[in-house]
């Protein structure tokens, strides 16, 4: 016996379902995955209707391992679909080696005839390179930001949880994909249905595209102070040409000791040394990510000779740079994902 309220059993009868084909790339991200599958079968299971089926696709058309080291089975090969089919691009992994040209031309030849496509976690990387986001808003899990943002220019790259942009839909991954096949089944079949749903995901606080992925500043330095929020939120948004710490103090009206204060109290670190952990990240990302060259890294993220930067990435990394970009294989690709 259904549980379910009756206003979300009133769906249309007879209704051809909707069907979606998720494109599993190697080593793609599973929580991403399941967040989108179950809802649909949660929708299905409610209503006691089919209002959603699915097949999982691949190169091969055999089996594809997600990047825990499960192994699934897949129902199709890069086959044609039907243009009323929903491609759903997970990614996970190395996602630019997993992206390889068949997995292109699939995509782009699927594309032509209209079909609606997004991307799970760094799925939305392989429809950049396939094109298919130029123009368009799309968003990507935020560790891949910056490698997204050097590579795919043409891209209005957003730090949304999800993006819809007309037939090309993107997420942040992890649970962003619950967000938005909750938004799909809403539209399909009313808020009351995804409504439901989401109670049975346990899921209390349904985002929308208006919600960033990250936690607040506050939240993930875990200090509520105003004016130390503000000054991180600047570096963060100034890594290529950095501030000085007598300019970030001006900028939120306290002195230069006064900021050095603030950052010993709450952070153990002085400005000077929080800023540059912040631009030696982003040079990690870039170096994982990206087939940059070390010294457009270096520039990316404000420094002004390769050899500061290298001194500066070993001392905190305990490598340098040019010896991080080996150990990943040349520069292989994105590999930073959840």
């Amino acid at each position: 016996m259904s549980t379910a309220p009756k206003k979300a059993q009133q769906v249309a009868k007879g209704a051809a379902p909707r069907r979606f084909v998720f494109l599993l790339l190697d080593r793609f991200t599973m929580l991403s995955f399941a967040s989108a599958i179950e809802p649909l079968r949660i929708a299905n299971r409610i209503t006691g209707e089919t209002l959603y089926t699915w097949k999982l696709a691949g190169e091969g058309g055999e089996t594809v391992t997600c990047s825990n080291g499960a192994s699934f089975r897949l129902d199709m090969g890069l086959d044609e679909i039907e243009r009323e089919d929903t491609v759903l691009v997970c990614g996970g992994v190395d996602v630019q080696k997993a992206t390889t040209r068949g997995i292109l031309n699939w995509l782009r030849r699927e594309a032509r005839r209209g079909v609606t496509m997004g991307g799970l976690c760094t799925g939305a990387h392989a429809l950049a390179k396939a094109g298919l986001l130029d123009g368009k808003k799309a968003t990507i899990h935020w560790e891949n930001q910056d490698g997204f943002l050097e590579e795919f220019e043409e891209v209005k790259l957003t730090k949304s949880v999800f993006v819809m942009d007309g037939n090309r839909w993107s997420t942040a991954g992890g649970t962003a994909s619950i967000d938005l096949m909750l938004k799909v089944i809403a539209a399909d079949h009313g808020e009351d249905i995804a409504n439901t749903v989401a109670d049975q995901l346990i899921y209390s606080t349904i985002r929308t595209d208006q919600d960033t992925q990250r936690l607040s500043i506050p939240t993930r330095i875990g200090v509520r102070h105003p004016k130390l929020s503000q000054v991180i939120q600047m570096m963060e948004g100034n890594i290529e040409d950095p501030m000085s710490p007598a300019d970030l103090a001006e900028e939120v009206g306290m002195s230069t000791r006064q900021l050095e204060r603030l950052f010993r109290r709450y952070l153990n670190r002085s400005p000077k040394r929080y800023y540059m952990e912040l631009r030696l990240q982003k040079a990690r990302n870039l170096l994982m990510q990206t087939d940059m060259s070390v010294i457009n890294v270096a520039l990316a993220c404000g420094f002004a000779s390769p050899s500061h930067f290298s001194k500066c990435y070993r001392a905190h990394y305990n490598t340098t740079p040019y010896r991080e970009r080996g150990t990943q294989g040349g520069g292989t690709g994105v590999r930073l994902s959840i």
